[in-house]
This record gives C-alpha cells, sequence and structure tokens, in this order.
C-alpha cells in the first residue's frame, strides 16, 4: 500500500522566490518582485478566482475548457472576464517561452499554469464593489508527476463531513475549506480527504472522486456542491471510447465503500487510484482494470493533442 507521507512545506522568503516571470497586471516581471496592494479584495476577502491549466510538452491541456470555467467563476462573482480567450493564451505562451529559455532546454518541461483574477484593489467593504480594475495575475510552476509507486499501488485517502460552503461550483480563491480539509488527509499520511455531505459523495479536497461499479464510472452531479473538474468532459470521453459506462448521480457512502474501484481526478493527479479508505481495502485492494484503461486513454489524448 502506497500512501502519501505528511511533511510541513518548507517556509520560503522573498528573496528565496524564483526569477522566472510572471505577469501582473499588464506586465512581465520577476515573481519574487511581483507585488500588489494590500487592499486588494483578493488580499483582504479572497475575493477572486483561479485556474490551474496543466501543460505538456509545451501545449496548455484542455485550455478552452479551462477559460469556460474561468467565464463561469467570474460571472458568478460579478466581474467582467478582463481579458479575451487569445489574450489568456498569448499570455501563457510567453511565459511557457521563457521558462524554456531560462532553462536552457530545447524542449518545455511539464508545467502548470496558474491564472488569477481578482475584483482589484479598494477599500474594505464586504459589498461588491463595483468601478474598480480587476487584478490579474499568471505565473507558470513545474508540474510533479505522480510517484511511480503510488500509480503502482493505488493510494490511501480518509473521510470527512464536507464542512465547506455550497458553493463549491466556483473555482474561488477563498481555500481555508480546502486547506482544512487537506490537512485531515496530511495529518495521518494520506493522500486525499474524501468529502461526504449529509451521507452523500461530494469531492476530494483538491480533486473529483470517481465511483467505478459492474463496468460503470459513476460521478457527483454538476452543481453547486461540487467543482466540476476539466476532467469531467474528458472522463466522459475516455469511457466512451472504452467502452465503459458513465454516470452523473448521487452516490451514497456505503456505495463509495462497496466500489470495486474509486478513482481521484485532478490536474496533477491526472487519474489515480485509490485502494484504502478509512483503512478499508478499495475493491481488491489494488489498482483495477477500468483505471488502467482511463489512465491509458489519458495519455493518449495528452499526446493527441500536441503540436
Amino acid at each position: 500500500m502506497s500512501t502519501s507521507t505528511s511533511m510541513q512545506s518548507p517556509s520560503v522568503h522573498g528573496a528565496d522566490l524564483p526569477t522566472t516571470l510572471c505577469y501582473l497586471n499588464g506586465a512581465y516581471t520577476a515573481l519574487r518582485d511581483a507585488k500588489i496592494s494590500v487592499m486588494d479584495r483578493g488580499f483582504i476577502f479572497g475575493d477572486g478566482v483561479y485556474e490551474v491549466v496543466p501543460v505538456y510538452a509545451g501545449e496548455p491541456f484542455r485550455f478552452a475548457q479551462h477559460m469556460a470555467r474561468l467565464d463561469r467563476s467570474l460571472a458568478e462573482l460579478r466581474i467582467s472576464n478582463p481579458l479575451t480567450h487569445a489574450e489568456w493564451r498569448e499570455i501563457t505562451q510567453q511565459l511557457l517561452t521563457d521558462f524554456t529559455r531560462e532553462a536552457g532546454t530545447e524542449t518545455t518541461p511539464d508545467q502548470l499554469i496558474y491564472i488569477q483574477v481578482t475584483r482589484g484593489v479598494a477599500l474594505r467593504d464586504h459589498v461588491m464593489t463595483s468601478g474598480v480594475t480587476p487584478t490579474i495575475f499568471v505565473m507558470t510552476n513545474l508540474m510533479k508527476p505522480v510517484p511511480a509507486a503510488q500509480r503502482a499501488a493505488g493510494v490511501s485517502c480518509v473521510s470527512a463531513d464536507d464542512f465547506r460552503w455550497e458553493k463549491a461550483h466556483i473555482k474561488s480563491t477563498s481555500l481555508l475549506g480546502a486547506v482544512f480539509s487537506r490537512q485531515i488527509s496530511a495529518d495521518v499520511g494520506a493522500l486525499e480527504t474524501v468529502m461526504f455531505r449529509s451521507g452523500w459523495l461530494s469531492e476530494a479536497a483538491a480533486s473529483n472522486v470517481w465511483v467505478v461499479k459492474d463496468g460503470c464510472v459513476i460521478g457527483t452531479p454538476k452543481d453547486h456542491l461540487v467543482l466540476e473538474g476539466i476532467r469531467y468532459g474528458l472522463i466522459e470521453t475516455l469511457c466512451r471510447d472504452a467502452g465503459l459506462g458513465f454516470e452523473l448521480r448521487r452516490i451514497s457512502r456505503a456505495e463509495v465503500f462497496a466500489a470495486d474501484e474509486l478513482l481521484l481526478s485532478s490536474a496533477t493527479k491526472e487519474v489515480l487510484p485509490i485502494t484504502q479508505l478509512d483503512g478499508l481495502a478499495i475493491g481488491s485492494g489494488q489498482p483495477g482494470p477500468v483505471y488502467a484503461k482511463l489512465y491509458a486513454g489519458y495519455q493518449r489524448a495528452k499526446t493527441e493533442q500536441r503540436p
């Protein structure tokens, strides 16, 4: 059984930040030199949204779907998208090009593009301030691949009640709930925290959760109680290609523990098998055949989109 080791993140001081370029409010600058106002509503209230776009071989993966979700989140916050999709793509490409040049490599390593938009700078007031200019921030980080041992053996997770707010469909920068829920698993050396609302599956701290039963992949409905991961549409396509069933519906706690297979999906995990939950084996206790098919299909999808 493979588990995640609970570790404290190392402290980072401003001088320790990389000189990698980021984009902030119309200018490219070294990440360590980027500054915002202390009155930015993203800093004061977490009044903003974000996206994390995986990049494989220099090509942003499912970029259009990420832009569509950014539009949805901004609309919920009554913030107009300050840039067109083409402008977001241009900024992304510039950061990827600079990263490759600074690294001195011919090929671009796999990365994560982080995009954040806040309402902007204003005097502190809970009301959604109008007439302010949104703060735009974009940076790139190297993507850390899932360790081979975790893919081979699966991962251990724990469950918890979902105590977070009921607008989970917004990819908000207000992530304290996710921090608390992820810490639950980190404290016991597990990889993720699988959350339930009143006995029904919602999602994990930073992943969507999928139940496999009798050759069908089952996910939670796309509503206000879960963040619709970009992999929702992809997994549906992969299931169709592999001849697997696909269904979105309410899933009881009992069904989760009785699953043939249990899977996580996210930008960084892609698709990953949970083989133990709360110390109990899921299915055979080993990664199953449906996971293998979906993971193989995911790798093909990444390759097919490359130039």
